[in-house]
């Protein structure tokens, strides 16, 4: 066989492998959903994860030419898509996920679904992030917030070298950076987040002025990784978004020990405004022995004064099961983002181990009254016991509601 022939042979070979990628790939993003029955009855979970790595177009991955190509390979890799924003916006249900890529870059894409569960597609090209004067070395995380000023803000976190420490390479420095669009394509990029903490991760827009001014939930630490004498959710109100500085910060939902927040917490995606309250949707995190421990909880602030949280459900609302703990980063639950329909239901959107991102279906009634009805964690287990005597007294009261014990 001559070079010729080997060269349209390996060509042939090649676009012969092209087709069939689409197909496989193509039968993924068509396939239906299936929500899980039972259950806790505050939501619902789905069969398969909305978004994954093989969702992402072939054309970010592969060089798509037999001829350039020869053997189909994958030229730039894609290991995972995870922690989204997501809105709900002109009809069309999105979400800005984080994609990383195989040498570690996180960017953010556009995946869009007619009904929020099934066909995600992702836009043709990933999101083209505007700089500051000093460049992103990496960016995750967005919380989208569309704000009663008229604009869909997009808070992120921005990674850079710590030079403070220039032999430690994983030394870094975490702050908020913000965008501002009005369709997800256009992007006006504003100056990151000023305050007085070292560190700011997991800062996310409220989306109505309070008093004329910007309120920004933020979580002050003190190291990347460890949360040191920081962490907590705060609480701190901006005069000017252009010029964004947040001075003071309170701390109004803090770390508390023996808890499922014991290590870290963080706010989820912006909070949902009802008839009881601001719903806020957050990230737990305790050590264990086998690591860090990542679960979603729930609490309640006030709608004049967001900063006063007015319930605490005792527990996790969310936490990994199945395949969802397993990944690059093992036993997490994590969310950006959820989407409240008009009629009340509420898709949550959380990735598991930072490595595909799944979807829970629930209604603002079901998530209310668990939020306002469970008890707060009493903080020793003797107090947990006698909640539970409680509830149990409770129905033995109301026997009748059972029909085997009537």
């Amino acid at each position: 066989m001559t070079s010729a022939d080997l060269t349209a042979s390996t060509t042939t070979e090649a676009a012969d492998r092209f087709r069939a990628l689409r197909r496989e790939q193509d039968a993924l993003l068509s396939r239906r959903n299936e929500r899980v029955e039972g259950g806790n009855g505050i939501y619902h979970r789905f069969r398969y994860p909305v978004l994954t790595a093989a969702h992402t177009p072939l054309a970010w991955r592969y060089d798509l030419s037999p001829v350039t190509n020869p053997f189909a390979l994958e030229r730039m890799g894609i290991n995972a898509v995870f922690n989204p924003g997501a809105i709900k916006l002109d009809g069309r249900y999105l979400m800005v996920a984080r994609v990383e890529g195989a040498d570690r870059k996180s960017f953010f894409a556009v995946a869009e679904s007619a009904d929020g569960i099934d066909g995600w597609r992702f836009w043709d090209y990933p999101v083209r992030l505007p700089q500051t004067d000093d460049p992103d070395v990496n960016v995750y995380d967005m919380r989208l917030t569309a704000h009663e000023d008229g604009w869909i803000y997009g808070v992120f976190c921005t990674e850079r070298k710590d030079w403070r420490n220039p032999q430690d390479l994983s030394a870094a420095v975490a702050q908020a950076g913000i965008i501002r669009t009005h369709d997800l394509v256009t992007w006006e990029r504003l100056p990151d987040l000023v305050t007085r903490s070292e560190q700011q991760r997991n800062v996310v827009l409220h989306p109505e002025f309070v008093g004329g001014r910007y309120g920004f939930y933020t979580r002050p630490q003190d190291g990347f990784i460890e949360a040191g004498s920081g962490g907590g959710i705060g609480w701190g109100l901006c005069d000017d978004i252009t010029r964004p500085i947040v001075l003071e910060q309170r701390v109004i939902e803090p770390r508390r020990y023996h808890t499922i927040t014991e290590s870290k917490n963080g706010q989820g995606p912006p909070p949902l405004r009802t008839e009881k309250g601001w719903l806020h949707l957050a990230h737990g995190v305790r050590n264990t022995a086998a690591g860090l421990r990542y679960v979603l909880y729930l609490f309640v602030s006030d709608l004049e004064s967001p900063w006063v949280v007015t319930h605490r459900p005792g527990g996790y609302l969310i936490a990994p099961e199945g395949e969802e703990r397993v990944g690059d980063v093992s036993n997490v639950v994590f969310s950006c983002g959820w989407i409240a329909d008009d009629d009340g239901r509420v898709l949550i959107y959380y990735a598991s181990s930072d490595t595909r991102i799944h979807v829970a279906e629930s209604s603002v009634a079901r998530l209310l009254d668990y939020a306002v009805s469970t008890p707060e964690d009493p903080h020793t287990s003797a107090g947990s016991v006698e909640q539970r005597w409680e509830l149990i007294e409770r129905n033995r009261a109301n026997r009748g509601w059972d029909g085997d014990e009537r």
